[in-house]
C-alpha cells in the first residue's frame, strides 16, 4: 500500500516523503540511500505517517505537506485535519505586532 510519511531528523527537521513500501524507505533512509536531505540529518526516526488508496493520492499529500511550515506539520501530526483548519487565514490575519 502507498503511505505518506513525515521523519523527524537528528537536527529536529521533519523530512515528508511518499512510498509504496514504507518499511523498506525507512530502511534505506537509515542506511543513507534514501534522499540527500535525511543522509545529512541521520539518525531518522519516524514520526508520523498515514496508508493512502493509490500513490498519487500519498504523492499528492506529500507534496502538500512539503508546502506548510514545521509547525503546521506537527499540529497536523499530533492532531489531523481539524488541529489544522484554517492555521493560514488566522495566520494571514494576525497584525505584524502579534
Amino acid at each position: 500500500m502507498p503511505y505518506v510519511y513525515m521523519l523527524r531528523c537528528s537536527d529536529g527537521t521533519l523530512y515528508v516523503g511518499s512510498t509504496h513500501d514504507l518499511a523498506r524507505r525507512l530502511a534505506q533512509h537509515q542506511a543513507g540511500e534514501g534522499a540527500a536531505y535525511t543522509r545529512r540529518r541521520r539518525p531518522v526516526e519516524l514520526y508520523w505517517s498515514s496508508e493512502c488508496a493509490r500513490i498519487d493520492e500519498a504523492f499528492a499529500w506529500e507534496k502538500r505537506l512539503q508546502g506548510w511550515s514545521h509547525a503546521k506539520r506537527i499540529a497536523f501530526a499530533e492532531g489531523g485535519l481539524d488541529a489544522v483548519r484554517g492555521w493560514s487565514a488566522a495566520h494571514r490575519r494576525r497584525s505584524p505586532g502579534d
